[in-house]
């Protein structure tokens, strides 16, 4: 079990995670299609992605907190 401290940032690794999988299998099916290569060509497009995905995340995520905090009540 990780701590509590740590849950804002295992948060944004787990979604990251999990945005840039599922966006990367649907943007290669659509720009490429299925055949015997395509998870090859998936898996080349995760790695560039990943770090994307969790840096946006980092850098987004608490901008975006701090903008939903004050729009709403």
């Amino acid at each position: 079990m990780f701590p509590k401290k740590y849950s804002n940032l295992l948060f944004i690794l787990i979604m990251g995670f999990g945005m840039s999988l599922m966006m990367t299998l649907i943007i290669t099916y659509i720009n490429t299609g299925m055949d015997s290569e395509y998870i090859n060509r998936f898996l080349k497009a995760w790695v560039v992605s990943l770090p994307i995905a969790i840096v946006a995340a980092l850098f987004v995520g608490p901008i975006t907190k701090n903008f939903v905090d004050k729009i709403t009540k």
